[in-house]
């Protein structure tokens, strides 16, 4: 990785940019990378981790479930979402082994893995699938399957435009990028790393912006835990939600207002984690730490993990954590993603545990986990929006202007689209109607299998390119971009489980504040300047 020059002061740029103080690497930092580990090079390093990681995603946990989850013969679909696993197992152990912090297109393999490879195999192995989404025909599950292969295969063609794309204006980036991946520097994007000044870093955020954001946020929290009551932020999932239901009934008036009480304090608090881990400010980096401090409780208090539902308090841990550093070199990276891939498979499900008022930290056996339960109903809702494009009932792009337009409140627009997950459930007549709409799903209500096929290889060019900006970012010193990288990768979580109308107010929130941080532009100055 390049080494900043000579320390210079943290003066105001023009366009609100601000002159980072570069900081010297620490001794040692690039002989280690150069030796890799234990003596290893980078290249046996990289074939180890790939060779270990991948035996057992992609072999010895597939193995381990068909051996755990008898055949019930529901049907031979199972050995489709199988070879979904393998596939999403192979992709993880890649990207865990190059260690490039990827983190967009690691956090959907991920998704893929747990949601559309290991849940619905073992589902349909025992006849179990999500009790919440009774009633689809066993003849149909096949069918689901193939459309989350052809969902898949378009979304590597869309990273593989990207990646390919990106060589007729950076011929020079793409060769860099191809030598990180196999264990070379990575390459340093100006505006992703925080710019270059000749020798200066320009810091590429506003610090006093995230001042006024982090007090914006403790405001909005305030305002949050009046409208629900501060015991509310200790009680169960289930009561809390009902809490925030009955006082604020608007789905997407409730989720803005929660997340402007956290939003703004998470990316108040990342600036402040960049500068720090930086040193972007010299001996002023430290200066926002009772700031920092401030954020991370009030935030940790509103979204703790008893009230807030998993993927909200998780998102706001792995941002926190990327934030902070945990992804500023190859190793860290490996460690952080094979830290979230244990995370999910094991911690996750015994987060649960203050789902309702009596506290189960109970599990039924590692695949046991999954059987008939509804929080990974996620396969079984591409069925059900299947069917409904079948029907006939579905508007093109309804539902997507709905998301569109989520902050025109109902009594304007009496006929605006609800859930997704919502209108599924109405249309198969489930008694409950809280449940998911995967991207697969949104897609194809929407526009059918031609959306679904546009939408995934827009997906894939969109989160490769993503993806660039935000390695270069974490891996090369930035700010901005690091903070994107912390936040939204993991937050894709929800995006691809769904409902979107539901988790586009806490999205737009979020890209406000990022947005609202951002230093305009600067010119570029002369070294000596």
């Amino acid at each position: 990785m390049p080494t900043p020059g000579p320390a210079a002061s943290g003066a105001a740029r023009p366009g609100g940019a601000v002159a980072a103080v570069p900081v010297t690497a620490p001794a040692g930092t690039d002989r280690a990378a150069a030796e890799g580990f234990a003596g290893l090079g980078p290249a046996a390093v990289r074939w180890l981790v790939l060779v270990l990681v991948a035996a057992v995603l992609a072999g010895v946990v597939p193995l381990a479930l068909l051996q755990a989850v008898p055949d019930d013969l529901r049907s031979g679909a199972w050995r489709l979402t199988l070879a979904v696993m393998v596939w999403a197992g192979l992709r993880l152990a890649h990207r865990i082994a190059v260690g490039r912090p990827a983190l967009f297109d690691f956090v959907f393999w991920l998704f893929v893995y747990i949601f559309m490879g290991l849940a619905p195999t073992a589902q349909m192995r025992a006849d179990q699938p999500s009790t919440t989404t009774p009633g689809l025909d066993p003849f149909d599950d096949a069918r689901i399957a193939a459309l989350v292969l052809v969902g898949l295969a378009c979304y590597e063609i869309g990273r593989a435009v990207a990646r390919h794309g990106s060589s007729r204006g950076g011929a020079l980036r793409g060769r860099a990028g191809d030598a990180a991946a196999d264990g070379g520097a990575p390459p340093v994007d100006d505006a992703a790393a925080g710019g270059r000044d000749g020798e200066r870093p320009v810091l590429d955020v506003v610090p006093r912006r995230a001042v006024v954001l982090a007090a914006v946020g403790v405001l909005a929290a305030a305002y949050f835990v009046t409208r629900i009551g501060f015991s509310t932020l200790f009680m169960s999932r289930y009561t809390a939600y009902d809490i925030r239901s009955e006082r604020m009934p608007d789905v997407a008036v409730r989720s803005i207002v929660a997340a402007a009480g956290s939003y703004p304090l998470l990316v108040a608090a990342g600036v402040f984690l960049r500068i720090r881990a930086t040193r972007a400010l010299g001996a002023l980096s430290t200066r926002y730490a009772p700031l920092l401090a401030l954020a991370v409780v009030v935030l940790l208090t509103v979204v703790n993990p008893v009230s807030a539902a998993r993927y909200d308090f998780g998102t706001v841990v792995f941002a926190l954590a990327v934030m902070a550093g945990a992804a500023a070199t190859v190793a860290r990276g490996r460690v952080l993603m094979a830290a979230v891939v244990v995370g999910l498979l094991f911690v996750f499900p015994v987060a649960d545990a203050f789902r309702s008022d009596a506290v189960n930290t109970s599990r039924n056996g590692f695949f046991g986990e999954y059987l008939a339960n509804p929080d990974y109903d996620a396969f079984w809702q591409i069925g059900n929006a299947a069917l409904y494009a079948d029907s006939g009932l579905a508007q093109p792009l309804r539902q997507a202007a709905g998301v569109l337009l989520f902050w025109v409140p109902r009594p304007l627009w009496p006929d605006k689209p609800i859930d997704t997950g919502v209108l599924l459930a109405q249309y198969r007549g489930y008694s409950f109607e809280n449940l998911s709409a995967p991207l697969w799903a949104e897609l194809l209500v929407n526009g059918g299998l031609v959306a679904l096929v546009l939408g995934f290889v827009l997906l894939g060019a969109l989160l490769g390119r993503l993806d660039g900006r935000v390695s270069a970012a974490l891996l090369g010193g930035g700010h901005l971009w690091a903070v994107v990288g912390g936040i939204f990768p993991i937050y894709m979580m929800i995006l691809l489980r769904g409902s979107l109308l539901q988790a586009t107010g806490t999205f737009v929130v979020a890209v406000a504040c990022v947005l609202y941080v951002r230093a305009r532009a600067a010119p570029r100055a002369a070294a000596s300047a």
